[in-house]
């Protein structure tokens, strides 16, 4: 089945996470992505998980650029350089992460590639974005996550140490909008011949990953509280409670699901005590979250309720009549657990890498009318110079 962005040619000079998984998600939209790496290879080529054999692709790499072509030149120098404006010349879109000012010393930069082919989609992938007085300041995930306040939104009180995010959340944030951002960029080049800068950064990132509370101190000037492994809602029994076997996460939000949740644990009488709630809101038609009066109150009650009961037969129970729950769970127990049974169908994604596989999530959606992600895995360091030069050379000949 024929791809979205099959006829799209990408130049990707992004390296590490988020510009690699910008356009990986090109490359599986069927887009043709050139990735460009130095002679000595990418950084993540050689970053290797414990006891992984010796080789340019390993699984972290191959998983983030499966399905691309890999072009060595050295933009250190002129001839390499050009060579990168050279296929510029032939694309639609081109990708780069370094800081701010870099690019732009080999003739790279947007003003550059722009003026060998004018209606380019130029992404440029930042920590802070491409203008400011940070902008040339180096960036990582933990590092924006400490500075946008990210850190200090984790954590079970106001007096807890800083707690970062346990996996690079704003890389993938990252990448996940320059792919958005790019496609949406070549929409409008297709309805109205146009390119365009993107600016997109790992700080603008951040702040989208935390979009209401960023929204409500922008607005209200309301900075956010810690609450630990309570719910967004705030509602009393949007929470995490230790059971006999776990851990089982609650979202019982709402009044009737509140209710219900009373009615499994024998707690009904809650419902009706105006103290511990606000009963007009409570009672209110319509409704909205449940409002606690004595929160530490109900706090004790429901982890007295949960202690001496199963984590597993709460969330079997719990969801059942429409509150939802789910004990916590490993990320390795979670994916075991979905691909032996048909609880969830994922729409996992597996790239042959020589005599091995490399299985990945997928990229977090499914077409219907499209094929698969999936199929050929990340290219050898310098696969296709040869090739692509050969057909540069031809096209020059051509003109």
């Amino acid at each position: 089945m024929s791809k979205p962005l099959e006829g799209v040619r990408v130049i990707d000079m992004s390296h590490v996470i988020a510009g690699p998984l910008t356009s990986l998600y090109l490359a599986q939209l069927g887009a043709e992505v050139i990735k460009i790496e130095p002679p000595a290879g990418e950084v993540m080529r050689a970053s290797r998980g414990p006891g992984e054999a010796q080789g340019d692709t390993p699984a972290g790499f191959a998983a983030l650029n499966a399905g691309k072509r890999s072009f060595v030149a050295d933009i250190r120098r002129p001839e390499g350089a050009a060579q990168v404006r050279a296929l510029a010349r032939t694309a639609d879109v081109f990708i780069e992460n370094f800081r701010p000012g870099v690019v732009a010393k080999y003739g790279l930069d947007h003003a550059a590639i722009e003026a060998v082919k004018p209606d380019i989609v130029y992404c440029s992938i930042s920590g802070y974005g491409q203008s400011g007085e940070w902008a040339r300041r180096g960036a990582y995930d933990h590092v924006v996550q400490a500075l946008t306040g990210m850190m200090m939104m984790s954590g079970d009180s106001e007096e807890a140490p800083p707690l970062k995010v346990g996996f690079p959340v704003i890389d993938v944030a990252a990448g996940m909008l320059g792919a958005l951002s790019i496609v949406a960029a070549l929409h409008r080049r297709a309805r109205e011949g146009k390119g365009q800068h993107i600016d997109a950064s790992m700080v603008q990132a951040s702040l989208m990953l935390m979009y209401p509370h960023a929204s409500s101190f922008l607005t209200q000037r309301v900075e956010p509280r810690r609450v630990g492994n309570r719910g967004y809602t705030g509602s009393p029994t949007a929470d995490t409670y230790r059971c006999a076997d776990g851990w089982l996460a609650t979202a019982a939000n709402t009044p009737a699901q509140f209710r219900k949740l009373c009615a499994v644990l024998g707690l009904e009488a809650l419902c009706e005590d105006g103290e511990a709630l606000d009963l007009e809101a409570f009672n209110a038609p319509g409704g909205g979250f449940v409002v606690a009066r004595r929160l530490a109150y109900l706090q004790q009650c429901f982890r007295d309720a949960f202690a001496t009961r199963s984590a597993a037969d709460m969330e079997a129970r719990l969801n059942a009549v429409g509150v939802p729950a789910a004990r916590v769970r490993r990320l390795g127990e979670f994916l075991d657990e979905v691909q032996a049974g048909g609880a969830i169908d994922l729409p996992l994604a597996s790239f042959a890498q020589g005599a091995a596989t490399v299985r990945t999530p997928g990229l977090g959606f499914r077409y219907r009318e499209d094929g698969a992600s999936g199929g050929i895995g990340a290219p050898g360091l310098g696969q296709h110079t040869e090739a692509l030069m050969a057909q540069l050379s031809e096209e020059a000949r051509a003109d």
